[in-house]
């Protein structure tokens, strides 16, 4: 019997949990990460992933009592980024993914002629999100940073080199950098004209690759029963949705944790519209397409609110389903835009904010709860039209992660879509997938719907009232033109906020 641990690290937490060949988890630990936060950095520090990777292993191995493990992977957030020297050292904090101090970076590539080509050929936009205008940011304004790092790596990248001492990462995790999954390279002139050495990104492999084995330090953390293969899978989006089991045309997943990840798998041979609004990954074990995009909150929504209104209930994740579903449907006249931080996909406006509109003195914390909730199902909305965009209908929709937890978000969800939600029995199902694509890549599976039936399972299906979805329909218009009508206003808050700046940061546990 085959064992794999897997090491997953989201923007809260970092877990390792151990599976069996035919799905059974065997056991999981967790420790929760920290990150600091102004209103343009986002920080997290790589030191503390890895001493927090290395005690979770070794309780994770412990509880499972195995005498051998057969392989790890990792998989993490994306489009965070670390700079380390030769031994994997981390020198800076890692900028993560809606960091927004390279606003400036992203618009000076998009402009460049040496990005023209590369855009045609990805489909992808420059965004102070992804990877290249991070780097820009940090030889302009650290050079010695710059100068001193041996390689820029994503969060997989690090822990894949911690483990294995080989800076490596998976093809879909370099698109990050905007590699060519297709020709199967990274744009050397623009990567040139940026002054960015190719040799300091990661080597490319194929999702699924035997990279290496476990290698010293790293060693004493494991069992020592055989040899422990290390396998590159993906990064979490990705691996998510793998484990979601949306393996079917029509199928999407919805895979809420601290953000929503929203995806659907294709085996047309189709390419996204120009200035697609969504992105696309060849996944080349199933030449298929994976299409959709990861904004930058979904559950951590609920977080929020949470920590706003509810901190002194008992129970309250309870208490604000309870009083959400004692609002009205629409809030009582309430739209809550949830761009706390930002937004990626499908709207890619690093300058939004969030924003009550419509608030009057009869409303109570159960409406703004509502609202919340509601905006929740108009972010699946929003990405259902972006993917539909590209000729790809969407039929139904798999839900995972902890918002999944809530019948009333899921109940929402499918109203304001009109389609069936399928609500999974496995909430978390990022390790699932990685671990998923690992076993694929060992020979164990011949593919994803096989690995999938092995891993997947429905817990119930939720119908929606099409009743109410033609109520949703009105007041997703409503939400829709709220943010276009202050689109405007966001530019004009960020030169007022920057007349008021300081650097003061916030430390907190959860996004």
């Amino acid at each position: 019997m085959k064992t794999i641990l897997v090491l997953n690290m989201g923007m809260k937490s970092i877990r390792s949990i151990i599976f069996s060949e035919d799905g059974r988890k065997l056991s999981q630990a967790a420790l929760p990460l920290t990150s600091a936060i102004n209103d343009m950095h986002v920080e997290q520090d790589a030191t503390e992933w890895w001493e927090k990777a290395s005690l979770v292993i070794r309780k994770s191995i412990h509880e499972a009592g195995i005498k051998q493990l057969n392989a790890v992977t990792v998989t993490s957030s994306a489009s965070c980024l670390v700079c380390v020297d030769e031994n994997g050292n981390a020198l800076a904090p890692v900028m993560m993914v809606s960091d927004k101090r390279a606003q400036r970076e992203s618009e000076d590539i998009s402009n460049m002629p040496e990005f023209i080509d590369v855009k045609a050929k990805t489909g992808l936009v420059m965004s102070s999100s992804l990877l290249l205008p991070k780097i820009l940011w940090i030889k302009r304004h650290c050079e010695d940073i710059f100068r001193k790092t041996a390689y820029f790596l994503t969060p997989n990248a690090y822990l894949l080199y911690r483990l294995c001492g080989k800076p490596i990462t998976d093809s879909l995790d370099a698109g990050k950098y905007h590699y060519n999954q297709a020709e199967k390279k990274y744009p050397a002139e623009l990567l040139q004209a940026l002054g960015i050495r190719l040799d300091t990104l990661p080597q490319v492999v194929s999702v699924g690759t035997k990279v290496g084995t476990i290698s010293s330090p790293a060693d004493d953390m494991f069992v020592r029963g055989g040899r422990t293969d290390v396998i590159a899978t993906s990064y979490d989006a990705i691996c998510s949705f793998i484990g979601s089991g949306a393996v079917e045309e029509g199928e999407a997943s919805d895979v809420s944790g601290t953000v929503t990840v929203f995806r659907t798998m294709s085996y047309k041979n189709s390419q996204l519209a120009p200035n697609s609004k969504v992105y696309e990954n060849i996944y080349d074990g199933e030449n298929a397409h994976i299409i959709g995009g990861s904004n930058n909150l979904g559950g951590g929504l609920i977080e929020w609110a949470k920590q706003c209104y509810y901190q002194s209930e008992p129970y309250p994740y309870e208490v604000m389903e309870k009083e959400a579903a004692e609002s009205d449907i629409g809030a009582r006249g309430l739209i809550f835009l949830p761009y706390l931080l930002g937004e990626r996909a499908p709207i890619w406006n690093d300058e939004a904010r969030g924003v009550f509109f419509g608030l009057e003195r009869m409303h109570t914390r159960k409406d703004m709860t509502r609202a919340v909730f509601e905006s929740t199902g108009f972010i699946d909305m929003d990405m259902k039209k972006a993917i539909e965009e590209n000729g790809i209908e969407v039929k139904r929709v798999r839900l995972s992660g902890g918002l999944a937890r809530l019948n009333l978000i899921a109940q929402i969800k499918a109203d304001i879509l009109g389609l069936d939600v399928l609500v999974l029995s496995e909430f978390e199902t990022t390790s699932t997938g990685a671990a998923m694509l690992a076993l694929i890549g060992l020979g164990h599976f011949n593919g994803v719907r096989e690995a999938a039936a092995a891993f997947v399972r429905v817990r119930m299906i939720i119908k929606p009232d099409m009743d109410n979805h033609n109520k949703y329909v009105h007041i997703y218009n409503l939400y829709k033109s709220t943010y276009e009508v202050l689109k405007p206003q966001y530019k004009k808050r960020i030169q007022m906020l920057n007349a008021l700046r300081t650097d003061r940061e916030v430390h907190i546990e959860n996004l």
